[in-house]
């Protein structure tokens, strides 16, 4: 009997240290020099990098959203002269849990919405300013469309991420997007929304890999040659998850996909009367991700949202020099 007791014992715990996150790596205790940082009211630090025209002086402030595994590193593909020619003030910030920013207890869609709204304003960058988000980054875009609308001049989402248990979607829309991913990449993201708390479990068991190996599957063979560049800066992905892989990567996967307060179909214009600024969606026509229907169904029902569809182009397109600036003139028109 003591022997039944003590395998069952074994076993939860067993189960619970599978189940369990483990707490974020600590930051060195020289972080401040690594990167500046900017304390929040919750006693959070956020990273930071600012580039471009200085903020006093700048028409146009950006506050660029990273995207899934990356960090305020990512490299922006613009020149001296543009950002000149439209005095553009970039700010980037490492997202909860990523580089060197201190992960949220219980990160979701509204929180990250807000740090970006106390980043601007402690760093005194302005009323207003247009935020970017790209791929899976671009989730706290829809966030800031919906809970701070008035301090906004512009949004932009550059292959956004779709949740595809949005209620706005028609099932057979959905469904049909979904499929089209690889069938780990599927599961994965059904314990992130079905069962959050199983996700760190899931992406570290051994059995089998819990996203496609073969990146074609996801990958066009352009994206393939910009993913390799990127590997030659293995310091940035390496800088990105130094707290570890669950409070960056997997946390984001589960803000991404949980249910949502709202639909983005809920969204209202905050650009009408007389308040100026604009919302893009730039979709790669080439994308083996982001499904081009269902973002066409999104811009349908939303039609102050401008659609720019690019030919030719996968699902790394921020990472073309040529893309990119069309992406910034259109979010600086």
């Amino acid at each position: 009997m003591l022997f039944l007791i003590a395998a069952v014992c074994l076993i939860c715990f067993y189960v619970y240290k599978s189940v369990k996150p483990p707490p974020p790596i600590p930051l060195p205790e020289n972080v401040s020099e690594i990167s500046p940082r900017i304390k929040l009211n919750d006693g959070r630090y956020l990273a930071y990098k600012e580039l471009g025209f200085p903020k006093d002086k700048a028409k146009n402030k950006i506050i660029i959203l990273h995207g899934f595994g990356s960090s305020k590193l990512v490299d922006l593909k613009i020149t001296q002269e543009m950002i000149d020619e439209f005095e553009i003030y970039f700010l980037l910030f490492d997202r909860a849990g990523y580089g060197e920013s201190d992960p949220h207890p219980s990160r979701t869609l509204k929180t990250d919405t807000y740090d970006i709204e106390e980043l601007a304003d402690k760093l005194q960058i302005g009323p207003k300013f247009h935020v970017l988000g790209m791929s899976l980054g671009a989730y706290p875009v829809y966030g800031c469309l919906k809970y701070i609308p008035h301090r906004l001049s512009g949004a932009t989402l550059v292959v956004p991420i779709l949740n595809f248990w949005w209620s706005c979607l028609p099932l057979n829309l959905s469904t049909s997007a979904f499929k089209k991913l690889p069938i780990q990449n599927q599961w994965t993201l059904g314990v992130a929304h079905y069962f959050p708390w199983l996700l760190y479990w899931w992406m570290t068991q051994k059995w089998f890999s819990p996203f496609s190996q073969n990146p074609r599957e996801t990958m066009t063979e352009r994206d393939i040659e910009l993913a390799d560049k990127h590997t030659k800066h293995a310091y940035i992905k390496e800088s990105a998850l130094r707290q570890g892989e669950y409070v960056s990567m997997q946390r984001d996967i589960i803000a991404g996909y949980e249910n949502w307060e709202f639909d983005p179909t809920e969204l209202s214009n905050p650009f009408s009367d007389d308040n100026k600024g604009s919302v893009h969606i730039w979709c790669a026509l080439e994308d083996k991700q982001i499904s081009h229907e269902v973002l066409l169904y999104l811009c349908d029902k939303l039609p102050w949202i401008k659609l720019h569809e690019v030919p030719d182009a996968g699902h790394l397109i921020i990472h073309e020099k040529q893309h990119f600036e069309d992406i910034i003139k259109a979010a600086c028109s």
